[in-house]
């Protein structure tokens, strides 16, 4: 079942299904596999590029050879710019902490204060992928193997995707948005698969 809600066409599985990240079970494995970099927008490039010198004390050294060597982005298979990788795996943002939990240094720059734009938006609202058509964007539900314990960990605590994902939906959608998310949930989640 889809909705469409202003420009946007929404995969009820957004509303159905439960997920919380669960960090210590699978250690941030979405920014270390996939088969490419995380998706970014124009605009997210040129906020990093921007910002990049202020990002690096944050990142690996292998992370800081592959942006400069390569650039902070590539263009993956549909032609969309995605995070640089490093040596075909882990996004070249990425570091571990002590528990070998990947974490993102544009994210931790932006919590200390050096810059001033969040993690790219893909990221944030994972495990929701938007796809951009030409009238319209669609936002369905990702499902990957590695998020298991997060749909776990949702179910136990009975949290929908959309609620887990309340900030980054308003940032990337606003407030209005997400309002009527909420009014439009309590239909979505009481109808039969």
């Amino acid at each position: 079942m889809l909705i469409e809600l202003d420009n946007t066409i929404i995969s009820a599985e957004i509303f159905k299904r439960k997920f919380v990240c669960d960090l210590t079970s699978c250690k941030g494995a979405c920014c270390v596999e996939g088969d490419a970099g995380a998706p970014l927008t124009s605009e997210e490039v040129n906020q990093i590029s921007g910002c990049l010198e202020h990002i690096k004390p944050y990142m690996r050294p292998e992370g800081i050879a592959a942006v400069e060597s390569n650039g902070i982005s590539y263009l993956d298979q549909e032609n969309d710019p995605v995070t640089m990788l490093i040596n075909g795996k882990e996004c070249a943002f990425v570091f571990f902490d002590e528990h070998r939990t990947a974490l993102c240094a544009i994210e931790a720059a932006y919590r200390a204060g050096a810059i001033d734009n969040l993690k790219p938006i893909s990221c944030a609202l994972y495990p929701i992928r938007v796809k951009q058509y030409r009238d319209f964007k669609a936002l369905q539900f990702d499902e990957w193997h590695i998020c298991k314990s997060a749909c776990t960990c949702g179910n136990k605590l009975d949290v929908p995707v959309y609620k887990f994902l309340k900030a980054p939906i308003i940032r990337a959608f606003g407030q209005a948005y997400f309002n009527e998310l909420e009014l439009i949930a309590p239909e979505i989640e009481t109808l039969e698969p």
